[in-house]
């Protein structure tokens, strides 16, 4: 035998004794470099859960949501957290992607304490910032809501100003906008400097009829992968949620984070952490489903389907129905 094929053989023998062995599931996680998803994540690296018997993390960090969305189709990682208004439309391209909930909390719209801006009416004619784009699920569900009101001209008459919420924070600390509808996080920092929070997605939603929690961004993933390699990911699951509750209720654990905060006051700390605490997600089934459904409609009519896709509802599978404890 030549010494490349006792080399290829040894290789072989090698690989065959690891699989026989049991491998741990790598699991592959791109997350944004500044998202609230690096908290759980920090904690579960103190905890020493970052590697158990089942599953071994690698956290890649990503620039943007859009960066993550061409890492998955790519194959580059397993996992990204997104919406699933996102995972609907990829199913209608054929990809196998699935989604299963990581927080329940919502974006809100903030002015300044004195402001005149008492009630959504008087939005007419001011300059309205809007963290994202055009097609801010936030801004689209506002619309919607103020169409349902008979304010949709109101809407249309504010001027928009588009970009990254810490940009946006800055053009409302310097009275350069008159209102901003921002992620959850950021108007709680400017809650806690003495903004006022008008309206919070939570209220628009019920204003829109939607009575029901419906976790607005979750993990997600291949559902084929998934299946193949249940147990790690069931215990990957487990464990962020465990995290999460482990943070709402240790403070030490809580002060262990405290340099991804970024809190300037403590303040400002119990207000992220009762915000994030209130986002958790305790029921995952057809209350939820079907709620996401009346959601999806709103977003549909609203974005006239430059957000969903020409798809009439939610596609099958969307949603991964098999996390321990938030099971269907």
């Amino acid at each position: 035998m030549s010494i490349t094929k006792k080399i290829i053989y040894i290789c072989i023998l090698l690989s065959s004794q690891s699989v026989l062995a049991g491998e741990k599931t790598l699991i592959r996680l791109g997350v944004l470099a500044f998202g609230t998803v690096n908290w759980e994540l920090r904690a579960m690296q103190q905890a020493g859960i970052m590697e158990t018997e089942n599953y071994r993390l690698q956290v890649l960090k990503m620039a943007n949501p859009q960066a993550g969305k061409i890492a998955l189709q790519s194959g580059a990682v397993d996992m990204i957290v997104a919406d699933w208004i996102w995972v609907s439309l990829m199913r209608t391209q054929g990809k196998d992607y699935t989604f299963y909930p990581y927080s329940n909390s919502t974006g809100a719209l903030v002015v300044a304490e004195n402001s005149a801006i008492k009630q959504l009416q008087d939005l007419k004619n001011k300059k309205l910032a809007i963290a994202g784009g055009a097609l801010d699920k936030n801004s689209l569900l506002l619309q919607a809501l103020m169409q349902k009101q008979g304010q949709g001209e109101v809407f249309a008459s504010t001027e928009k100003i588009y970009g990254a919420p810490p940009l946006l924070s800055q053009q409302m600390q310097h009275h350069r906008i008159d209102a901003l509808l921002t992620y959850w996080h950021y108007a709680a920092r400017m809650q806690a400097e003495g903004y006022k929070v008008l309206m919070t997605g939570t209220d628009i939603l019920q204003g829109l009829g939607v009575q029901v929690s419906v976790p607005s961004i979750g993990y997600v993933f291949n559902r084929a992968w998934a299946n193949k390699n249940k147990p790690a990911v069931l215990a990957f699951l487990a464990n962020t949620r465990q995290m999460k509750n482990t943070l709402c209720a240790d403070d030490i654990a809580w002060q262990g984070i405290s340099t991804l905060i970024h809190a300037k006051t403590a303040q400002v700390s119990q207000l992220l952490r009762q915000q994030f605490c209130a986002g958790r997600v305790l029921s995952w089934g057809d209350a939820q489903h079907q709620a996401a459904e009346k959601i999806y409609q709103y977003l549909r009519k609203a974005s006239t389907q430059r957000l969903t896709g020409n798809a009439e509802s939610i596609q099958v599978g969307t949603f991964w129905l098999e996390g321990e404890g938030l099971q269907k």
